[in-house]
């Protein structure tokens, strides 16, 4: 993705000041919902690596196979609690809309838990919700 664009987690600046270092290892999340937003990145832009690498060793899945032909198309933060720059612990609950290449629209609505450990944002776990 082009720094210059957009970026997928619509922060509203553009990839290379938001989401972009975060997967080039440049700086860490400084919270849980930055964490999340730049997940949601880079499931947009398919970069597998990043996810693995902010996930949970204990929960992390031994492959991650993203849906071929989903195209991610809107975050939305519904709440946080906690996660913050002095926080261990946070939870952030989101809404993600997608797009599927045979035009079937989906979303994905999730209670995510996230850990701070060794300075390190990590996704854990989340529930589904309804």
């Amino acid at each position: 993705m082009d720094d210059a664009t957009r970026c997928p987690c619509l922060s509203g600046l553009p990839y290379g000041e938001c989401c972009g270092p975060l997967h080039r290892g440049e700086r860490p999340a400084p919270t849980a919902e930055a964490l999340m937003r730049s997940r949601y990145s880079a499931f947009a832009v398919e970069d597998t690596a990043y996810l693995g690498a902010t996930w949970h060793p204990s929960t992390r899945p031994a492959e991650l196979d993203l849906v071929p032909g989903r195209r991610w198309r809107r975050l939305d933060i519904l709440a946080t609690d906690a996660g913050g720059p002095f926080d261990d612990a946070g939870t952030v609950e989101f809404v993600a809309m997608f797009r599927d290449d045979d035009a079937t629209r989906g979303r994905l609505h999730e209670l995510s838990r996230f850990v701070r450990e060794d300075g390190a944002w990590r996704y854990v776990d989340g529930d589904v919700r309804p």
